[in-house]
């Protein structure tokens, strides 16, 4: 058994391409948090898109040097099924060579159940909430708008993957968590609280960081931005809809900065044509974005983390969030948080803060003093501790087990 003075020693299998974006830059930077906190990571990624910190080793599943297994050609989910089988293969041979086998959705049966065999305890990460509560929340509020979502669009109902996925939450030891909303899908899903770690994401702290001075508040309007894709999902829809409620928008702007669903953007349109809104596209200059806006609104439907809330946290931006979001912000303490759908409750806020600027100021300040607690490398660090908890829980059962 691992004592605590014992680095950890981590299979980290991640079927997608590291280091790119979205779940591969969240996966990315958890490795790199891993390795700054001690733990020697093993990775074993589809194809490696960035390089990781040299004390990582590296074994891609889907490429050799400068020859990749292109993902399009050969299926999304046989791809996913192949890395699996290649991770659960090499697995077999690494008996005392590892600790705990850290795994992602749709490309953990395999692995998990070589695991079993050979004693490994597992983790599955939950980068969104239970999938079955998550296709069937936007499946419901699609229904409402009269919106059909396309049948490639990853939150399109899709059986034979809520069958895999579900099967990984059955099969492997422990689900890691994000946020409690995430916990609170799978315990309606009647999953036992012992089952599942709460962990967290994090923000870069190089890209992230609050502007030099902010513009007086006495005559400008509020700044709101809304960054993610514009789908029925993130609930822009409720957002846009308190905005015009709320006098905020009288002087202030509401900037949006992602790609649209198509039906989406049409069922929008004549709010996006308002002069205090701002249609900006797909951006890469978030950060900067974050720096001139007084406030972050995410009132998702559905969500694992919220990625941005932390990042707008870094730039001293207020995050105003749905409860599906992380609760890290806290409700008035460094930021506001409301029930999901609830556009009143989104349009009291929007007022409140257009008009109290000393209380957006308190807010503000309350998201830079607790920014240095959530960094990549604090989530690495807490991330270990989950891991140590893994083992011992999991030591403690086979322990139990072994003497029945």
């Amino acid at each position: 058994m691992n004592s605590d003075k014992d680095p950890i020693r981590v299979l980290y299998s991640f079927p997608h391409k590291l280091g790119a974006a979205r779940i591969c830059y969240t996966a990315w930077q958890q490795v790199n948090g891993l390795a700054s906190a001690g733990a020697e990571v093993t990775v074993f990624p589809g194809v490696l898109q960035r390089s990781l910190a040299e004390s990582v080793t590296v074994r891609p599943t889907l490429a050799w040097g400068k020859l990749r297994i292109p993902y399009q050609a050969l299926g999304t989910m046989r791809a996913l099924a192949l890395h699996d089988h290649i991770v659960a293969r090499r697995l077999k041979g690494m008996a005392g060579q590892i600790d705990i086998v850290h795994t992602w959705p749709d490309a953990a049966l395999e692995t998990i159940k070589v695991a079993s065999d050979l004693g490994f305890p597992t983790v599955l990460e939950r980068p969104n909430a239970h999938t079955r509560y998550a296709y069937d929340a936007v499946q419901a509020e699609c229904r409402r708008l009269g919106i059909v979502l396309p049948a490639n669009h990853e939150y399109a109902y899709k059986n034979d993957v809520l069958e895999r996925e579900e099967l990984e939450y059955r099969l492997t030891d422990f689900l890691l968590c994000p946020s409690d909303f995430t916990v609170k899908t799978f315990i309606d899903q009647g999953y036992s609280e012992e089952k599942l770690l709460r962990h967290g994401y994090g923000f870069d702290e190089k890209t992230c960081y609050p502007p030099a001075t902010r513009p007086p508040d006495t005559e400008r309007g509020l700044t709101v931005l809304f960054a993610g894709v514009c789908a029925v999902r993130k609930g822009l829809h409720f957002a846009l809809e308190a905005w015009f409620r709320s006098p905020a928008h009288e002087k202030g702007t509401f900037l949006i900065a992602g790609e649209f669903l198509a039906d989406y953007a049409q069922k929008l349109s004549a709010m996006l044509a308002h002069p205090s809104v701002r249609v900006l596209g797909h951006r890469n200059d978030i950060p900067d974005l974050m720096r001139i806006s007084d406030v972050l609104v995410l009132p998702s439907i559905e969500e694992g983390f919220g990625l941005v809330v932390v990042e707008a946290m870094g730039c001293g931006c207020v995050p105003m969030v749905s409860e599906a979001c992380t609760n890290i912000a806290g409700h008035m303490k460094a930021g506001l948080t409301h029930r999901i759908g609830d556009v009143d409750e989104l349009t009291r806020q929007f007022s409140v803060l257009n008009s109290d600027r000393a209380l957006l100021s308190r807010l503000s300040e309350t998201c830079l003093r607790l920014a240095p607690t959530l960094t990549w490398k604090a989530a690495g660090a807490q991330l270990l501790g989950v891991y140590r908890e893994a083992i011992s829980r999991y030591s403690s059962k086979k322990l139990v087990l072994e003497n029945v």
